[in-house]
């Protein structure tokens, strides 16, 4: 239920795409790039597995600084799993889900957690739907039971249903329309993905909104709601074996099935063509520009996926990128920068963005843009660059450990995409073995002008490019 809108300085890596979303995606890999390698494992977090008999994967990550824990339940299912027409389903549904079993009623879970002394939230993204709490540690098995109970005994009734219809559209309405830069990523991303579900709004179109129905929200819940599509991830004062059992007594005993599976997921066509989307607005005062390009998830290749998140720091993070170089120190620009959202389960994009300085001409600022990717293209990136690159990815590493949830929310994102724990656990390694030839192939494979999208958000009366 917490609001999710993706941009590059958020903890979600689809950046300026899926405008309202309905809650935190997450930045599965980069966000390992903040912690540090344990020395006694090689591995970030040392999170600990098992597997309950109805298929439920269980992670434990321990942390005994403090007797909190965090509780989180990730299934792998989101709005890119909902039937076209049905947009905003995932989302709709994740809301219901506070709205009680016949053992607690509407509203109670929330305000149980609260009155022992915890905080709890959800949230949706288009590869995941994830409910967490964080509360002591004794508290773990109150709040276990509870998430198990609603994993299968949702009431999803239709009194509830009419008014939180009405919440989620004023909640697109506050978090979208009221918004031009979620506008803009919005209409961007519905240009930029021709057959993709990545090009629908998580929070979904309010016309289909409107017409979400309980059985379509039944069918879905039912579908997609069971222990073998689900993830328990327990940071903190606990331990392995004692997760183990409180998972057994609790979701142990929600009846299993075979998981639904993602095969039939539409897919991108080949790339063909430029696209561009421009979008004015009289609420914006400056233009900003966005142009994505084609790539793929690190589902199809960890080697290629790593080299293009360090080729996305070499060629827009910070005063010493390329992009920074060419379009801020030049005085065209007053920030520029580049991402790469590759922990998805189908294709993704690479993103880069510029906002002119007050006075400078769009039309400028894009040609500096095209020069400076065709510079990149051509050129090696160098030895430099890359060790830079690198060792900023991986500085300040000891943080993630320290914060609660940083494991529990980088893990469960991974595994609900299909990637391996170890994708997480070993990334700083592997990003120190990328290389300055890795990084410039990456660049060529990606950089194309076929398949790309420009857009540009523009002041209303801001004359055309």
């Amino acid at each position: 239920m917490s609001n999710d809108t993706p941009k590059p300085d958020a903890i979600d890596r689809r950046a300026l795409l899926a405008a309202g979303t309905a809650g935190v995606a997450l930045a599965a890999l980069p966000a390992a790039a903040q912690a540090a390698t344990t020395p006694s494992t090689g591995s970030v977090f040392g999170a600990e597995t098992f597997t309950l008999p109805n298929g439920m994967l269980g992670v434990v990550i321990p942390m005994t600084r403090a007797p909190v824990v965090a509780h989180m339940v990730w299934y792998r299912v989101g709005a890119g799993d909902e039937e076209a027409g049905q947009s905003g389903l995932a989302h709709f549904l994740e809301h219901l889900m506070f709205k009680g079993t016949p053992e607690l009623g509407s509203g109670q879970f929330s305000r149980r957690v609260a009155r022992e002394g915890g905080r709890d939230n959800a949230f949706t993204g288009h590869d995941y739907t994830a409910y967490f709490q964080q509360v002591a540690a004794d508290r773990l098995p109150l709040v276990m039971g509870m998430e198990a109970d609603r994993m299968s005994n949702a009431l999803l009734d239709e009194k509830d249903i009419a008014p939180e219809r009405l919440v989620v559209i004023e909640e697109r309405r506050q978090v979208v329309e009221n918004n031009p830069r979620s506008r803009f990523r919005e209409r961007l991303a519905a240009s930029f993905y021709v057959n993709s579900p990545y090009g629908r709004p998580i929070i979904g179109w309010e016309s289909e909104i409107r017409a979400i129905t309980r059985d379509n929200l039944l069918a879905f819940y039912r579908k997609h709601y069971r222990p073998s599509n689900a993830i328990l991830v327990v940071q903190g004062a606990a331990d392995t074996e004692t997760v183990r059992r409180l998972a057994e007594d609790t979701y142990g005993r929600v009846q299993g099935g075979p998981p639904p599976g993602r095969d039939g997921r539409p897919e991108e066509p080949p790339a063909l063509g430029t696209k561009r989307v421009t979008v004015r607005d009289p609420r914006v005062r400056e233009p900003s520009l966005s142009r994505l390009y084609q790539a793929p998830t690190a589902r199809a290749g960890q080697e290629m996926a790593d080299a293009l998140d360090v080729a996305a720091h070499v060629l827009g993070s910070g005063p010493t990128s390329i992009l920074w170089k060419a379009l801020v120190d030049t005085g065209l620009a007053a920030s520029s920068g580049a991402w790469y959202g590759g922990d998805t389960v189908a294709q993704t994009e690479f993103t880069l963005y510029a906002a002119p300085r007050p006075g400078v001409a769009p039309e400028r600022v894009e040609a500096a843009l095209d020069a400076a990717i065709a510079k990149a293209v051509q050129d090696e990136v160098t030895d430099a660059q890359v060790e830079q690159a690198i060792r900023q990815l991986t500085a300040g590493a000891a943080l993630a450990r320290d914060s609660l949830m940083g494991g529990a929310r980088t893990i469960g994102a991974a595994l609900t995409v299909g990637l391996p724990i170890e994708a997480v656990e070993r990334w700083p390694a592997r990003i120190r073995e990328v290389t300055p030839a890795r990084v410039t192939a990456a660049l060529r494979a990606v950089l194309k002008e076929d398949g790309s999208a420009t857009g540009w958000l523009m002041p209303a009366e801001a004359s055309r490019t």
